[in-house]
């Protein structure tokens, strides 16, 4: 089969897996997600993958997924910005921190105030709250209606009081 054919038949299966994940049906999803990769693998079908194996609460194989997609696409940065999650729901924080960090140092990140916000999660979870708080703005400079950061900024500015 020639390459471009490969191509869109790997896109209809991501398609289709993408409409099964919105829909609630991960393992359906998660299976048309590996088909679309068998035939044409992709940084962001294995993103995608990894996400549906996080929701099913298994992060170790949602990590590895997302590594995958950092090697086949180095500048991937949603990939890096989701392992710091997938982290973080293992408790691993200062790993997750790491991840993060890598994030928010692509230049065109589009999700951004997503990894600042996470990375404020972090260091409010060890009790760090200035730092926290840093990162929950500079959340809210990328993003001023992302309210995570709003209401997160909120309660820690009563912490203050």
């Amino acid at each position: 089969m020639l390459e471009s054919e490969n191509i869109a038949i790997a896109s209809e299966y991501f398609d289709r897996a993408y409409k099964m994940h919105l829909d609630g049906k991960i393992e359906s999803a998660i299976k048309e997600y590996q088909a679309s990769i068998q035939i044409f693998p992709t940084a962001k079908a294995y993103a995608f993958l990894g996400w549906a194996y996080s929701l099913q609460g298994n992060f170790d194989l949602a990590i590895d997924e997302c590594k995958k997609a950092i090697e086949l696409e180095p500048d991937f940065d949603s990939a890096y910005k989701d392992i710091g999650i997938y982290l973080m729901n293992l408790d691993k924080l200062d790993e997750a921190l790491s991840w993060l960090e890598k994030a928010v140092n692509f230049p065109d990140n589009d999700s951004k105030h997503l990894s600042y916000f996470n990375i404020g999660k972090i260091y409010d979870k060890k009790g760090d709250w200035l730092k926290a708080s840093k990162y929950y703005n500079i959340s809210l400079l990328l993003k001023p209606e992302y309210e995570p950061a709003q209401i997160a900024l909120i309660r820690i500015s009563t912490l203050f009081n």
